[in-house]
């Protein structure tokens, strides 16, 4: 008598197995930032030093999950000689719907409705470019695209950096990420 044939899999190979090819992984790409290579002097901020053009990059994404609700950028220096790192932007409340912004969106109408643009640490909401101290080495200019599991965050555009950061970690589904590099 032959023996049936049985496969047992465990839960998480069967999730593995079933959602690997349901979704695509979320992708962000930027024709204004290209990964791992040197900014240009629009995305270099004007001030402090620094006589960049300051226009917020040009962002377009992809494979957004499907249980996404909104979606979060922001840009981030983790070279900044400050202990804690530089926020340059900080946009929630995108429509999850939208597949990009063009370059030079921030504060100005190109922002996609309901959105909004909170506190960096340059002391305002908006985008802020890059202006390392003069001599120091290339900081790391990280952009990430958040898909958030929430239509909007309850929070406003005075709203802290640290706190921002919270609730993006706490309604993340997926992220995905660029870094450009600037130094003077």
């Amino acid at each position: 008598m032959k023996r049936p044939f049985v496969l047992f899999l465990t839960l998480p190979t069967v999730a593995l197995f079933t959602s690997a090819g349901a979704s695509s992984a979320l992708v962000l790409k930027s024709s204004s930032i290209q990964d791992g290579k040197r900014l240009s002097m629009n995305q270099v901020y004007s001030g402090m030093g620094a006589s960049g053009r300051n226009l917020s990059p040009q962002l377009s994404w992809a494979g957004v999950p499907a249980g996404a609700k909104s979606l979060a950028i922001t840009i981030y220096d983790p070279d900044a000689p400050t202990g804690s790192g530089w926020w340059h932007w900080l946009v929630f409340n995108i429509p999850a719907s939208a597949t990009g912004l063009p370059e030079g969106a921030s504060r100005t109408s190109k922002m996609p409705a309901g959105c909004v643009e909170s506190m960096t640490d340059f002391g305002e909401p908006g985008f802020g470019g890059a202006a390392p101290p003069p001599g120091d080495k290339d900081h790391h200019y990280i952009v990430t695209l958040w898909a958030l599991d929430v239509e909007s965050l309850d929070l406003k555009p005075s709203t802290p950096p640290a706190q921002v950061g919270f609730n993006l970690n706490h309604h993340a589904l997926a992220k995905a990420a660029i870094t450009g590099l600037y130094s003077r």
